[in-house]
């Protein structure tokens, strides 16, 4: 009896990180969608070719990272 609630504490305490590791990667998610809001509402306003090209590239990067964090 005393091996399986050890192996049951042992299993809520592997997870524990994981529930905490949550809350950041939803914070980290929303922070990386408002970045996005924001360039483009930039673009909306107009740029030259040489903004444009670097508001796609930080788009790019911005949305490559959305993929891996908003899951």
């Amino acid at each position: 009896m005393r091996a399986s609630a050890w192996l049951l504490l042992l299993a809520v305490l592997m997870q524990a990180p994981a529930y905490a590791g949550h809350k950041s990667d939803k914070a980290a998610c929303e922070k990386v969608k408002e970045k996005i809001r924001v360039i483009e509402a930039r673009m909306r306003d107009g740029y030259s070719a040489a903004q444009g090209i670097r508001f796609e590239a930080r788009l790019r990067q911005l949305k490559d990272k959305r993929y891996k964090l908003c899951r």
